[in-house]
């Protein structure tokens, strides 16, 4: 019996496929993006509101699903996409927002869980982020209407339909009512 070995994907092969931005890179291997339009809208929403707030204030820059995360120094080859992500003005590098993946941890990064994802997928997830510095992780959860809040400092917050979530010192001045975004 003959196994076939697959050549290791780069991240820079990623930008190069048509629909690279379906499968985020884990140790060079494709893995498929769980993608849905409920989840596609809540993000659009969400990334349109942080906009409009970032922009008011000048407080940095936005990104939203398909800019890939080439932010995890223990993995060169991993890239993520997050539905949204902040990078404040003071952190932004010269050259960003420039070409190909984004390789300075955002200080925010928002998910939102489709029907199809595994939550030890998104677990593994959000210690990636820590571990790579982002300082604020929020994992919209549409099916139960809660936003999980996770921190650089280990702290986490569930937040339900009538709580308020907040950008906290991250994104100042931010906040919208989690059952605004997370439509029943």
């Amino acid at each position: 019996m003959v196994t076939a070995v697959l050549p290791r994907v780069t991240p820079e092969d990623l930008l190069e496929m048509p629909d690279g931005d379906r499968f985020e890179l884990v140790r060079g291997e494709l893995v498929p993006r769980e993608m849905s339009n409920q989840s596609s809208f809540i993000g659009f929403g969400l990334n349109r509101q942080m906009g409009n707030h970032i922009a008011e204030l000048n407080l940095g820059i936005g990104f939203q699903s398909d800019c890939g995360l080439q932010i995890f120094p223990w993995d060169e080859g991993r890239v993520r996409y997050a539905d949204g992500a902040f990078l404040s003005s003071a952190r932004v590098p010269e050259g960003v927002p420039g070409r190909g993946h984004l390789r300075v941890a955002p200080d925010l990064v928002f998910e939102v869980v489709s029907p199809g994802d595994i939550f030890v997928d998104g677990e593994t997830k959000i210690e990636e982020y820590l571990r790579a510095g982002v300082r604020l992780i929020w994992t919209l959860i549409p099916s139960v209407r809660v936003v999980r809040v996770d921190r650089a400092d280990r702290t986490g917050t569930r937040l339900t339909a009538e709580d308020t979530l907040s950008g906290e010192d991250i994104l100042p001045g931010f906040s919208v009512r989690v059952g605004d975004i997370l439509p029943e």
